[in-house]
């Protein structure tokens, strides 16, 4: 029995799919092929494309004498003879969904990655890992061709359907020629030049695929090469080769959002920590992953997000070109740039001295008691402007009066109870120190998601780790670098800290404290008086 070809798409909101579904249904009928295309709506916030399933008959009308096929409505598992994704998520979905088969299914997908709400709820890292994703699709698929989808995109100045329209021709699974697709597109119109353009950059990386690997399982894009990082003398002298790269980018990051005085601090921060690892070490190591976990979350931390480092990413060059492609502006466009900025007294009274900022909140925080909402200041400030750029760098040059603010004496303090926690632990066991290493994880965001991880890293470390009087100091230091694991890992899970309070009960340490809130009255709109 003849069977159709069936095709199911993937896109995103905004990519065109319904138009690419179109363009597929019309390029059928205008050979003379019987087709039918449906769709499922996908869900907003990121949370799952929309999904277009198309049967084509590979049969013409005239070779079936006046038949009509019965084309069916959704795709059967593992019966597919073409995925087609703008995302590799949703690639690994629709294998997730059991739709493919290694024997049948030929997959396309573009490499770009756009984070789910789920990814970017999560505490800690929770990106998918691309690898896994690009094993799942080579595991599951007859042929795959992986493909820079975004990149294409880009370049012609179109939406990603019309690659995914070049990429499907040049896939052979349908019967059409390249002229019969292009025919479709049209040619008048710069909409219509955009999207040959798009169409020829799929069609021909598709083509290329196919001509060098003939239809290989491990077909993909490959990786560009990483630039050779040059190594700064003060980190080649200090540190072996193992781990001379993490610290050189920790090193150039925490240069880049200070001065040289402040890397030079921070390489004196890990020395400590380094020499103790080397201490422990049973014969000649080549790895050192307590030193290179502490040098990772240390340069993050130390590089923290502040008023004056946001001014400053603002106000790049690099910043306003990345918008222009974003935007597709051409260089002749006068694009427009507001930003919005709401900063309030903690972010101000960060750039003031101790006593001076102590004032400030104290002030503050006497207005929230009496039933006033916290005091913040709504700018918009256009960056494209010369008043608004000026302002934006004047923000940023007050880098020079960082280390005299009270925030930044704060985070060195903090900074400082970690590492000698890490310390410490290293000297006992170097298991446990690189647990507490991996505690820096905690620290990211800005604001009261900042404060909060805070809080969460310096509780463990004070009574999971310092406290000889809690039931866990009793543990082993083995005992005591999985307590410390399950902690970190609970704190990473859920904002609130549920799961955080349940984990340090269960492990011997007590639960965070109840911070005090306070409590508004307010007056029923339904009441006159």
């Amino acid at each position: 029995m003849t069977k159709p070809i069936s095709i199911l798409l993937c896109a995103l909101g905004g990519e065109g799919g319904g138009v690419l579904a179109d363009w597929l249904v019309e390029v059928a009928l205008r050979t003379d092929y019987p087709a039918q295309a449906t769709s499922i709506p996908g869900v907003a916030q990121r949370t799952g494309a929309t999904t277009y399933y198309i049967e084509v008959f590979p049969q013409t009308g005239s070779q079936l004498n006046g038949q009509r096929p019965v084309l069916g409505l959704n795709p059967l598992p593992g019966r597919l003879d073409l995925l087609v994704s703008s995302e590799l998520l949703e690639t690994a979905r629709q294998i997730g969904n059991g739709l493919t088969s290694a024997a049948h299914t030929s997959v396309i997908s573009s490499s770009a990655r756009i984070l789910t709400t789920l990814e970017k709820m999560e505490m800690g890292d929770g990106r998918k890992d691309g690898a896994n994703l690009r094993t799942l699709v080579a595991e599951y698929s007859r042929a795959h061709h992986i493909v820079d989808m975004a990149r294409m995109t880009h370049d012609a100045g179109t939406v990603v359907s019309a690659v995914m329209f070049g990429c499907i021709a040049a896939s052979g699974i349908l019967p059409f020629a390249r002229a019969d697709y292009e025919a479709v597109i049209g040619h008048s119109g710069k909409s219509a030049q955009a999207s040959l353009r798009g169409f020829a950059l799929g069609y021909e990386a598709i083509k290329a695929q196919r001509e060098q690997h003939n239809f290989i399982e491990t077909v993909m894009t490959p990786a560009p090469a990483e630039p050779v990082l040059a190594v700064p003398a003060a980190v080649a002298q200090h540190f072996p080769p193992a781990l001379q790269r993490m610290v050189s980018l920790g090193y150039a990051r925490v240069w880049e959002y200070q001065n040289q005085a402040y890397a030079d601090q921070y390489l004196k921060r890990l020395a400590p920590i380094f020499q103790a690892e080397k201490a422990k070490a049973q014969a000649a190591a080549d790895t050192w992953p307590v030193t290179e976990e502490s040098a990772r979350w240390l340069a993050l931390w130390m590089a923290f997000d502040d008023v004056v480092r946001v001014a400053d990413l603002k106000s790049r060059v690099s910043r306003e070109q990345r918008v222009r492609g974003e935007v597709k502006a051409q260089t002749q466009d006068l694009l427009k740039i507001y930003d919005h900025f709401k900063p309030g007294v903690p972010e101000l009274a960060g750039l003031l001295p101790v006593g001076l900022a102590n004032r400030l909140l104290r002030w503050d925080r006497a207005r929230v008691l009496q039933g006033c909402e916290p005091w913040a200041l709504p700018l918009k400030i256009g960056t494209h402007s010369i008043t608004g750029m000026l302002a934006l760098r004047l923000m940023a040059a007050l880098k020079m009066v960082r280390p005299w603010g009270s925030r930044f004496k704060a985070e060195q303090q903090a900074i400082t109870t970690w590492l000698q926690a890490v310390l410490h632990c290293t000297q006992t066991d170097t298991a446990l120190g690189l647990e507490v290493a991996r505690c820096g994880q905690l620290i990211k965001g800005y604001g009261s998601t900042n404060e909060r991880g805070k809080d969460n890293l310096l509780h463990i470390i004070t009574h999971l780790v310092s406290d000889p009087n809690t039931p866990s100091s009793a543990q082993t230091s083995a005992q005591q670098a999985q307590s410390v694991a399950r902690i970190r890992q609970a704190a990473l899970q859920d904002e609130a800290g549920q799961a955080l309070d349940q984990a340090l009960l269960q492990n011997g340490a007590p639960a965070r404290p109840v911070l005090a809130q306070p409590i508004r009255w307010m007056k029923n709109p339904r009441l006159k008086t």
